[in-house]
């Protein structure tokens, strides 16, 4: 193949799967956060000045002052996400100390399935200090940690009316950034819903101060510094913000500081869902080492979809899933249903019993009111014939190229991120190999034939290495941007516009399907371009349209090249084999 690299892209942005309330984890080091743009009433940032800390006996006093007390976690361990698969990695949070021996306050999702905790103090970063978890609550999403040492300094919880209207300030390091973040709002709901992707609790607080990821697990503050509640989630785009009001968050810290678990299994969990409502359930970031759900065998990436023989999340919350917890004890014997993606099984077994075994795999799917059986035997390669080009083709269905890869010199690569030492290609036997050597690695192969407009792309993919790659077709791919349609093998898709000339990718339509083959299997991709809609067909059948209209300001693409393409972040080697590639006239 001859080589052609495009000017540099920016890096692909692979949004969430999971239907839910956008969580304020930093995540991933590599994960990227784009900050809204600043508006005329976008909340005061205010800087923390010096000054002497005022230590009394009921802790810090003044706002300016409670820096000392609020600190960055960065927890390590073993983590499954939607976007990256299974990691080992480190996200950032923040927290506070509230106790002078050490302990201090966060989230449950910023620290639950860590192996190494990491504090900073303060934003000084030239001294570092382990913790451990002392006690966690995934349904109210808070937990206390033990710093080592003492003789710290700490904040003492508000103990009055808290009324809308009233000034708050945001304590943090939003980013993973090291330097201490405050920025000031007012009350805007002081009893709003409690029942989240995250959470289940009676109320929270809500306000406006400016929140990004990492914020997670931070004080929120009265002017005087005194802790009106513990932040656990919001959305920067909107100005909402979200806090565990003190009423609620005192009662369950004091039971966790004496080392006592609240309303949970084991788990830093999130309530999620694929588009068409086939999948819902307990996404499982990471399991605490020796929990009940640790014991019976639940693991990172797991879905939850029953519990107590009861099902979960069907509304999108975690209020179902914690219900149950609150009505056993955490030694009584809870039937528990898992999904496992990652190997197409269906797991059943019991917290505090016995442990989980496959009941089912994924041998027949069902989309709509169709069923079909897979065949992973199946070759279709042979209604492919060697490399045929038709410029006159007219009629749907009929041919403008089709090839099984026997010969590749009209197609060229093109390096959207990464390098070309982070991958590999061969044509052998009929067949495209391409395998990503590096994280971080996205090749894509263009056809040098035709220029299209409106196209129905089909090709059959089947991977033979991780089950975590992006594979699939794009079309009108020129340097003005492209149309994609990226599906993982974990049971997820994605359609993107890339438009170069407004900050890159954009996610036009997210979703799952259980049509998709997971694992080491064959799968069927169609993308058809026509007109202002994208269509997403697998194996054979129908799964999703979206009009590019949608992308309001950003580019609507008329015409240009296709192809297929291979990519990853994080999970590396893959090999993934394309058996023939179709460029047709659509329906």
């Amino acid at each position: 193949m001859t080589v052609r690299v495009l000017k540099p892209f920016a890096a692909l942005v692979i949004l969430i799967l999971v239907v839910g309330i956008a969580c304020s984890m930093f995540g991933t080091p590599t994960e990227k956060t784009t900050e809204p743009p600043v508006l005329a009433t976008q909340p005061l940032v205010v800087e923390a000045t010096e000054a002497p800390v005022e230590v009394t006996e009921e802790g810090i006093s003044g706002i300016n002052n409670v820096q000392k007390a609020v600190i960055q976690i960065e927890a390590q361990g073993t983590f499954a996400d939607p976007k990256f698969g299974e990691y080992l990695g480190a996200g950032r949070g923040s927290g506070f100390i509230i106790d002078p021996s050490g302990l201090a306050v966060t989230n449950n999702h910023v620290v639950a399935g860590s192996g190494l905790l990491k504090v900073w103090i303060g934003g000084d970063t030239s001294v570092e200090y382990n913790a451990k978890i002392v006690g966690v609550s995934e349904c109210s999403d808070l937990a206390v940690i033990d710093i080592e040492g003492d003789g710290f300094p700490y904040l003492n919880w508000y103990d009055g009316q808290i009324d809308v209207g009233m000034d708050m300030y945001l304590a943090g390091f939003p980013l993973g950034d090291p330097q201490y973040s405050l920025t000031k709002g007012i009350i805007s709901k002081n009893n709003a819903s409690g029942e989240a992707s995250r959470s289940s609790v009676n109320s929270v607080l809500e306000y406006d101060a400016t929140s990004n990821p990492g914020n997670s697990g931070g004080p929120v503050l009265t002017p005087d510094g005194k802790v009106l509640a513990v932040h656990y989630m919001g959305n920067s785009s909107t100005r909402q913000a979200f806090g565990i009001s003190e009423t609620i968050a005192k009662v369950v810290v004091n039971t966790l500081k004496t080392g006592q678990n609240v309303d949970s299994i084991g788990i830093n969990g999130e309530a999620v869902s694929n588009e068409d409502g086939s999948i819902k359930g307990v996404w499982v970031y990471s399991v605490v080492p020796g929990s009940p759900a640790d014991k019976t065998g639940v693991l990172p990436g797991d879905i939850i979809t029953q519990l107590g023989d009861l099902p979960v999340a069907s509304d999108g919350t975690m209020t179902e899933y914690c219900t149950i917890v609150r009505s056993h004890s955490e030694t009584e014997t809870i039937p528990v249903e898992v999904l496992r993606l990652g190997t197409s099984e269906l797991l059943e077994g019991q917290l505090n019993g016995r442990e989980l075994a496959v009941t089912s795999t994924f041998g027949t799917t069902t989309e709509g009111d169709t069923t079909t059986t897979t065949d992973d035997n199946q070759d279709n390669t042979g209604t492919i014939p060697g490399t045929t080009i038709n410029q006159n083709a007219s009629k749907p269905g009929e041919y403008y190229y089709s090839t099984e890869f026997d010969d590749v010199s009209d197609w060229e690569y093109v390096v959207v991120k990464g390098n070309e030492s982070g991958f590999s290609q061969e044509a052998k036997n009929s067949k495209f190999r391409v395998k990503i050597l590096k994280a971080r690695t996205y090749v894509y192969f263009v056809n040098k034939n035709f220029t299209y407009e409106d196209i129905q792309l089909d090709t059959k993919v089947e991977n033979l290495g991780q089950n975590t790659n992006y594979t699939g077709l794009f079309c009108r791919f020129s340097e003005d941007g492209w149309y994609e349609a990226n599906i993982l093998n974990t049971g997820e898709y994605f359609i993107f516009l890339y438009d170069p000339n407004n900050g890159g990718y954009k996610a036009l339509k997210t979703g799952a399907s259980n049509l998709i083959n997971m694992g080491k299997q064959q799968n069927e991709y169609t993308f058809v371009c026509k007109g202002d809609t994208l269509t997403l067909g697998i194996n054979g059948y129908e799964v999703t349209k979206v009009d590019t209209k949608i992308g309001g300001a950003w580019a609507i693409l008329r015409e240009g090249g296709v192809g297929i393409f291979v990519s990853s972040e994080n999970v590396y080697p893959l090999s993934v084999e394309f058996d023939w590639f179709t460029a047709s006239v659509p329906y």
